[in-house]
């Protein structure tokens, strides 16, 4: 019999405070995760803090039964001198432009460059041992794209944190007023690619292809075929593929599942963006006025600069993932799900989805023939994180969160780059405290507009195919992965997460409703339910 998560001990897993993290991780993960991303996790973040001249020397996760928690850990007393000194050169020189040269000219081609090559080998042609070889080199390239990942967390924290924390000093503006600045700054949170503009492009001009794409074929074969003819349309539908079949379509661990696992959903996020919609006018440069027009006159020269830096950063913030681990986790679950199928297919396994709950050295052990896990343990594994969520687990482990200190009692750089730091952390993570009133769930604002659609209540990758047209995903959170779905969406609802979310920024970006930080709009509002998502008020009505 599985355990619950109540039965369960929940202890520190080293010293200080921990505390959940629900908003990227809010089922349990894998073991395979749990194993292999603290490492990983931490070498990346402590690249960040030191590159940055953070009184963080750096940020750690570890896994309790499953459930994410992280803490920081505070630079030691021989340190603290040198990040000072650090914090300021980068203020003064803007090092954070040469992360961001770094990202688009070199880190971000070259990964993509080493994920094709992962994806070109086909994991189900191997035999046994070369599959072990291959999970291996999937593995190891997943992991460098976690640190990857956490390397350039200042670049897409630093200059936006720092815009939010001095112009809501000048002017008294919540951060919600301020973000809007930024809608069109990062083309990748709505969705939009080269590759998709040009299957788009290429589709509308080509009855066949058109006829193809509305027919009532199994999705699967329609993606195949249409990705195999050798036309424009063909031709730009297996560009497109190359870079989001692999890419998971939300979440980070391998639990979830990559965009070739749901042809049904692909194929429908790429009909809707053929039929286009009518975006509503961001007005951004009225936003921009209308913020600017509020800064003391003596502080708009450095607005300007603040703001300069900030949204050409912006897009580093999504990209990150997307071009990093989002797709390396997709690689590496293709890879496991060979294994499974394969180990299903002898009988070894109850469903090749249990494979992934294996850590990585049983992976190998099992594709060698071993006898454990045996296939129930591994199915109790899969029952035990696909039925709890972070709800179910302590919030806080350890003593309660210590105070932060005085920035004034910081030299100026390193008080500015912690207001910065911090600043854009609580926006990114913290929820709405406002009460809920009757059939009103209230939450953070984060992207305006009004609509009205059936709540579709999504719990998983599992839940996809149950996304229709204009549908409101109802959902614990979102990653900038789910940004190829956001064709078929009306609006989003989540429970988790602040202002500078992924949902906040992908549902800003794509120019529809958004209502992020309800703590439990999951569980108050039921699946198909009718509900009106007002994206300005940040508050969701169900209606019927």
């Amino acid at each position: 019999m599985s355990q619950t998560a109540v039965d369960l001990q929940f202890d520190p897993p080293g010293p200080g405070t921990w505390q959940i993290d629900p908003l990227h991780f809010p089922r349990p993960v894998t073991r395979y995760w749990a194993e292999m991303h603290p490492e990983a996790f931490i070498s990346g973040a402590s690249q960040s803090t030191a590159f940055y001249g953070m009184l963080i020397r750096t940020m750690e996760m570890r896994y309790v039964n499953g459930f994410a928690y992280g803490t920081a850990h505070a630079v030691d007393a021989d340190e603290f001198q040198r990040r000072v000194e650090r914090a300021r050169e980068v203020f003064e020189g803007k090092l954070w432009r040469d992360q961001l040269l770094e990202w688009d000219d070199k880190v971000k081609p070259a990964s993509v460059a080493k994920h094709r090559a992962l994806q070109a080998v086909d994991p189900d042609a191997l035999s046994d041992e070369e599959l072990a070889g291959y999970l291996t080199r999937c593995r190891d390239h997943h992991a460098a794209m976690i640190t990857q990942h956490m390397r350039f967390t200042g670049a897409a924290t630093v200059p936006i944190g720092d815009l939010l924390a001095h112009v809501g000093e000048w002017t008294g503006l919540p951060p919600s007023d301020l973000l809007g600045m930024m809608r069109g700054a990062s083309a990748v949170s709505s969705g939009m690619s080269a590759e998709l503009d040009r299957l788009v492009a290429a589709i509308k001009i080509d009855p066949a292809a058109q006829h193809l794409i509305a027919s009532d074929d199994e999705p699967g074969k329609v993606i195949e075929t249409l990705s195999a003819q050798d036309t424009d349309a063909g031709r730009a539908l297996a560009g497109y593929l190359d870079v989001t079949g692999c890419r998971l379509l939300d979440g980070f661990d391998i639990s979830g599942r990559y965009a070739l696992e749901m042809p049904d959903v692909l194929l429908r996020a790429i009909r809707s963006s053929v039929e286009g919609r009518k975006a509503e006018d961001a007005n951004v440069d009225e936003q921009v006025a209308s913020v600017r027009a509020k800064v003391p006159e003596e502080h708009r020269a450095t607005f300007d600069e603040l703001f300069a830096e900030a949204r050409a950063n912006y897009h580093i913030r999504d990209e990150r993932g997307v071009f990093s681990d989002i797709w390396a986790s997709g690689l590496m679950r293709r890879a496991a799900m060979a294994g499974g199928r394969r180990l299903a297919a002898r009988g070894r396994l109850h469903d090749a989805e249990h494979f992934i709950d294996a850590g990585f050295d049983e992976m190998l052990a099992l594709l060698s023939g071993a006898d454990t896990p045996s296939a129930d343990e591994l199915a109790d594994r899969y029952s035990y994180r696909t039925t709890h969520t972070a709800k179910d687990a302590p919030p806080v482990l350890g003593p309660p969160p210590s105070p932060l200190p005085d920035p004034a009692s910081l030299p100026p750089a390193a008080a500015r780059m912690m207001r910065a730091v911090f600043t854009s952390r609580t926006t990114m993570f913290l929820p709405s405290q406002a009460p809920h009133k009757g059939d009103t769930i209230r939450g953070l604002a984060v992207s305006g507009g009004v609509y009205e659609g059936p709540a579709r209540r999504v719990a998983g990758p599992v839940d996809f195919d149950r996304i229709l047209q204009g549908d409101v995903l109802v959902t614990e959170s979102t990653t900038e992965a789910f940004n190829i779905l956001l064709p078929l969406l009306g609006a989003v609802v989540t429970d988790s997460g602040g202002l500078l979310s992924h949902a906040a920024i992908i549902t800003r970006e794509y120019g529809i409703p958004g209502v992020v930080g309800t703590r439990d709009a999951t569980d108050r509002i039921p699946d198909g339910v009718t509900v009106r998502v007002d994206g300005d008020k940040g508050e969701v009505t169900m209606l019927a």
